[in-house]
């Protein structure tokens, strides 16, 4: 038993995010994760645990031969533990699979992860000892947050990195707290926190699930989101300079072919064109445009349509029970279980990843319209000096090497051979790999957006339409609030960084373009 009782149940905060182990949202992911919400426990949550546990001490108590309870784990579970033994088995456990390596994992990741574990066990079915939860979400509260290295899961389970989330519950380990790393100890004692004692299970279930690629994935799908908005929004305003026909945006046009998603893109479109001249399709400047304008919707609304498979896998990964085994509280088993594997999370972030990548392809291309004046009916290179300036040419290498490094990160990583545990553990996932590197693929989605936006804001600049949409106007305003036009050449990485970061990253620029296209939330 530990030697600490949990304390007291503090009053929840109006903004606190509730665990019931059932409603848990990427929304929620971000609040805790990116803005420090608080947490709190709904109030069936104890005693739902306490009703587990009991069926985990009574078959303790009978010896039921039972995986990573009474018996080893993996390639050992055929071993029977001496029940002397089984809460020295639990500290072991998490010991002995604290092997992941590299940088540790940014603190929202962590966050996230924590979270999500947290809500998995709060549903029911992991058997842990209730008093651990509470100190779980303590850790959160407190921002008391275990070092976990970047690498070491192949998704079945994150064992290798929630194992150092397990060391600091015990005390050991390492933790960030107010940017200084401690050993897991101090780290407790400095935000009241006392380690506790592990039984019977408890170890394994600190290890288990997939919380690491599930928390990290709702993170990656919220920025998904937010980026694709973005997408559409600089889209707009391509088109805008472009002066591009909205006539294949026309939901009558799209109803013959009903692709997953291009009726919403296509709406949001027009949603962001709406108050300027190109919703009607007359003032267009050609009768065709190229493909990569032509067809935004239909790739644009691919990437809606991989969002939506991606998040209904994810659903299921944050709100529902990873152990193995599982604790039945009404029929008093334990089963063994396949729940901590991943295949439709991990086909689902390789979905999104070759969709993010689709959309970065025909961004880098739009922006090469805009450079040639026979296409776009500007000045050679966006250069208001004509030919002998280099103008935004040179930005077009940028472009595709950002392109480039996008595409080297969508390669599928659920089907790459692996094992574990010798003929036991012969299958996994790479589902926190596939959420990992979504992250980095989106950093460089945003980047290769500002270059897009910035050539054309120039081309608004020089097409100077009599009116603009309200997205595309919103977009060039934020724009040319941080960065001037391009007159003679100068040094344009610098505005790319500065449009990434302080335009296309602001909340602000974020929310308006959000209500724009679905409405205020």
């Amino acid at each position: 038993m530990s030697g600490t009782p949990p304390a007291p149940t503090p009053p929840v905060a109006a903004d606190a995010v509730v665990l019931d182990g059932s409603a848990l949202t990427c929304d929620d992911v971000a609040a805790v994760a990116l803005r420090g919400a608080r947490v709190a426990l709904a109030e069936e949550v104890l005693p739902r645990l306490e009703r587990d546990r009991a069926v985990v001490d009574d078959v303790v108590d009978r010896e039921v031969p039972t995986y990573g309870l009474t018996t080893g784990l993996g390639s050992r579970s055929s071993y029977a533990l001496p029940r002397a033994e089984l809460g020295e088995f639990s500290v072991r456990t998490v010991r002995g699979r604290a092997n992941a390596v590299g940088d540790p994992l940014p603190v929202p990741v962590v966050r996230a992860a924590l979270l999500t574990r947290v809500n998995g066990i709060a549903g029911g079915g992991s058997g842990v000892r209730p008093e651990i939860v509470p100190l779980l979400v303590s850790m959160l509260n407190s921002r008391v947050h275990p070092v976990i290295p970047e690498v070491g899961s192949i998704g079945a389970s994150d064992l290798c990195q929630m194992a150092h989330v397990g060391l600091v519950v015990i005390g050991e380990g390492r933790a960030e707290v107010s940017g200084e790393a401690l050993d897991g100890a101090q780290a407790l004692r400095r935000a009241g926190l006392a380690p506790a004692e592990l039984g019977p299970k408890d170890g394994h279930v600190l290890c288990s699930a997939s919380p690491l690629a599930a928390g990290a994935g709702a993170l990656a799908l919220h920025e998904a989101a937010a980026v694709l908005t973005l997408a559409q929004a600089v889209t707009a305003l391509t088109f805008e300079g472009f002066r591009a026909n909205t006539s294949p945006l026309d939901s009558r046009v799209l109803g013959l072919r009903p692709a997953p998603g291009q009726a919403r893109a296509a709406a949001e479109l027009l949603a962001l064109l709406d108050g300027g001249e190109l919703a009607d399709p007359r003032h267009a400047r050609r009768v065709q445009d190229p493909v990569s304008l032509r067809c935004a919707a239909q790739v644009h609304g691919a990437l809606h349509s991989a969002l939506d498979f991606a998040l209904a896998a994810l659903e299921p990964e944050l709100n529902g029970c990873g152990d193995n085994p599982v604790v039945l509280a009404d029929t008093g088993e334990i089963l063994s279980s396949g729940n901590f594997h991943t295949p439709a999370l991990a086909l689902g972030f390789d979905t999104v990843a070759l969709a993010l990548t689709q959309t970065a392809a025909i961004s880098a291309e739009r922006m090469r319209r805009l450079l040639n004046p026979a296409v776009s009916g500007l000045p050679a290179n966006l250069s208001p000096y004509g030919p002998e300036r280099s103008g935004f040419a040179p930005l077009a290498k940028t472009a595709q090497a950002l392109v480039a490094e996008i595409r080297a990160l969508s390669a599928p990583v659920c089907t790459d051979p692996r094992h574990g545990a010798d003929a036991v553990e012969d299958d996994s996932t790479n589902a926190a790999l596939g959420a990992r590197r979504l992250t980095t693929m989106l950093v460089r989605l945003r980047q290769l957006l500002a270059v897009e936006a910035l050539a054309a804001a120039q081309a608004v600049d020089l097409a100077a339409p009599a009116t603009m949409g309200r997205g595309p106007g919103l977009l060039h305003r934020a724009i040319r609030e941080l960065v001037p036009r391009l007159d003679d050449d100068r040094p344009c990485g610098v505005d790319v960084d500065l449009v990434s970061r302080d335009v296309l990253g602001s909340d602000e620029v974020r929310s308006a373009l959000h209500a724009l296209v679905e409405g205020p939330s």
